[in-house]
Parts: C-alpha cells; structure tokens; sequence
C-alpha cells in the first residue's frame, strides 16, 4: 500500500510550483516574450565565469577522484575552507568538524528538522508569517507540528508578543530566514538579539534546549547598508543552512552545507544526530564535483546589482500605479497587497493579463501576492501595462 500523505504531496505541487507549471503552457501559446512569470525565484544573473571556468578545470585535471565518493558528511578539507572563510568574513567561530555539505539548502533543513525533533508528534517547530510554504512539509516529514507567528504587517518583522506565547514545553526548533522569502525584509541586528533573548528565557523556562535555524540562501543578496549578523554569535543552540543557488546562480546544481554552532549544548551529540538524519534520509556524499567546487566560490556571486535594480523598479513602479508594495531589503522577491482580500483569486485574474504571481496563503498570510525580481530588467519593464491594467480592474 502507496503513502497516501506522499500520494498527496506528489499529485498537489506547491503553488509555486503549479504556477510555473503553468507558466510553461502560456509560453507554448503565447511566446516566452509575452508571458511575465514572476512565480519561482530562478536566478537570471550569469553564473560567475570562475565557477566554469573552475568546473572545465577541476572535470580535465582532478582524475577519477572528482567523480568519486567523498566521505558521507563531506570532503574535511573543503569544510575546513567553508569554515575558515566563514570565521575571517563573519567572525562566525565555527569548525569544520561541525559541519556538513547538502543537496542544497531544502537537505540541509530536512535533515536539521529531523535531527533536533524527537519523531513524537507532539514536538512543534515555529516558523513566522509569511514563510517559504516548503517548511510546512519538511517539519511534517520529520512528525512535528507546524506552530506560525504572526507577522507584525507594519515591519514584517515577527509579532514578539505572538511569538513569545506560542513557544511552549513542545517547542523543538524555530526557522528563520532572513533576508526573508517572500517579503525581501532582513532581520537586522537588534531584532536577532530579541528574538534570541526570547528564546533563552524560554529554554530556561522549559529546561531544554531549543534549536533555532538560520536558512540562509540568501545571504549575500542584500540591498541596504547592512552587516550580516552570524547567528551563531548570538545564540548557542543555533544552526546555520545555506545553498550556493541563489547568490551564485547554480540552483540546479544542489550544493550547500548546514553548520553545527561550536557553543551548541552537546555539539558533537547534535552533529552525531546530522548525520544519522543525512544517513536514513539519503543525504550523505553531496556532488563530489560542486563539493570540490566550494573553496574556488566562497565568497563569490552572481551581479546582485541586478536583482536589486529590478526589486527596487518594480516597488517604485508598482507603488506609482496604486498598489501597496513592501520595500524589500534583498533576496529575489518583491511582496505586494493585493486590491481584493482574495489573493487565490487576485493570483488567477492576474493569469488572464499572462502575469504570474503568487498567492500568499501559502506562506502563511492572506492578501498578498508574491513576485520576483530576477527576471530581465527588459522583461521586468514590459509587463508594467499589464500590471496596471490588472489594478484598473478592479479600481
């Protein structure tokens, strides 16, 4: 007898998914050109020329040990490389030892999750509106509840008050994502500091640790003049989770890492549970190729200036013709009010303008729908008259 909760994720895509999906059917019909999908964030910037040019390289010269197995958590030189660059950039203090190369950044959280959770039903993880709608099905597969906090829609920050009743004795983890898909917005300093003094005065509560991830793809696609805050200087039972994809235009190729905090409470137990979780989930020797890559790209991305050009275009664009837009802060997205309170219905009306966007109740919230900011600044301009007569509909 099949999974009937597998049946169902299998036969239900993502909404993100679904509109892309259908993006490629309106393409058929109308040509790419005359068809605007604003609906999965697919970096457009060119992938740096080092990391071809590292992979033409690495392919001719590396011999059958490229294409080889690798150790199940990953090649020790190329973490100790992820860890020393980590340290001088963010002053991170982390170890190689604690950490562990991924299929890309939806292994590194499905393998945390199913670490830090005990596999009792009654284990809840956090997460704070509006989220990427993937996390409600990596924290179900590891048998916790989702728990969501309520966004404080004037900032888009967490509500604090929401968030500081929901922990409870259950509480197992908590997700953050910052610069934040879909609303762009980036946790500065002082709102990390709260939310983790929150959390150590509940684990003192509770009298247990609770774990909290930092997923972190979009690390380095930052608009404002900002330092990216290293979480594991702020909060001991902490793990970070990043991927390559987005910032250096690779997500097809799957490569990333999670990070084990060095002040965890039992780090080495917990990094022991990593990769027992990696081990029956089917996550271990990440691409032995794009593991090797690493060192040559740390640090490195695509032309940010590029999603940033076009984020900041359409929230000024957008906002002159009427809608309500929040300014994002980076990532690929651009978060906009819809003019009906109906966003599955606004997202389908938007279809017959051959706009795809994104309902928002699939990330937590009702009313918005999301957009993103990596399509060609060309294409980007060319789908404003049909934004605008999307909004004259209804006004």
């Amino acid at each position: 007898m099949i999974n009937k909760d597998m049946l169902s994720l299998g036969q239900n895509r993502s909404a993100i998914r679904e509109l892309f999906e259908q993006g490629k059917v309106l393409k058929e019909k109308y040509g790419s050109e005359n068809v605007f999908d604003f609906s999965i964030g697919n970096p457009t910037a060119p992938c740096p020329s080092i990391i071809n040019e590292k992979i033409k390289s690495l392919a001719n010269n590396a011999g059958l040990s490229i294409h080889g197995y690798t150790s199940a958590s990953g090649d020790k030189n190329v973490r100790e490389e992820i860890a020393t660059y980590l340290n001088k950039t963010y002053d991170a203090s982390v170890s190689g030892y604690l950490i562990y190369l991924t299929v890309g950044a939806a292994a590194g959280l499905s393998i945390s999750l199913k670490a830090v959770t005990s596999g009792n039903s009654d284990d809840e993880v956090i997460v704070f509106a509006p989220f990427f709608p993937e996390y409600s099905v990596f924290i179900k597969n590891a048998n916790a509840k989702v728990v969501t906090v309520n966004p404080d829609y004037e900032t888009f920050y967490p509500d604090f008050d929401d968030f500081r009743n929901k922990i409870t004795k259950n509480t197992s983890a908590v997700i953050i994502n910052s610069p934040n898909n879909p609303t762009g917005v980036f946790y500065k300093k002082e709102i990390l500091t709260k939310l983790c003094d929150i959390l150590s005065q509940k684990e003192k509560e509770f009298n247990h640790p609770i774990y909290l991830i930092s997923d972190e793809p979009y690390r380095e696609i930052l608009f404002i003049d900002e330092k990216y805050t290293f979480i594991t200087n702020l909060y001991d039972n902490s793990i970070v989770v990043y991927s390559f994809s987005k910032t250096a235009s690779v997500p097809g190729e799957r490569i990333g890492y999670l990070i084990v905090n060095t002040n965890c409470k039992n780090a080495s137990e917990v990094y022991a549970a990593i990769c027992g979780a990696g081990r029956s989930l089917g996550y271990v020797c990440a691409t032995s190729l794009f593991q090797f890559l690493i060192p040559h790209c740390l640090g490195v991305t695509s032309d940010i200036n590029i999603y940033k050009n076009n984020a900041y275009f359409l929230y000024e664009e957008l906002t002159k013709i009427g809608y309500e837009v929040v300014k994002p802060d980076g990532a690929l997205y651009v978060f906009i009010k819809a003019p009906i309170d109906d966003d599955n219905e606004f997202s389908k009306k938007a279809l017959e303008y051959n706009l795809l966007l994104v309902p928002s109740e699939s990330f937590g919230v009702r009313g918005f729908v999301r957009a993103v900011n990596c399509l060609s600044e060309e294409q980007t301009k060319r789908a404003l008259p049909k934004f605008t007569e999307l909004y004259n509909y209804y006004k």
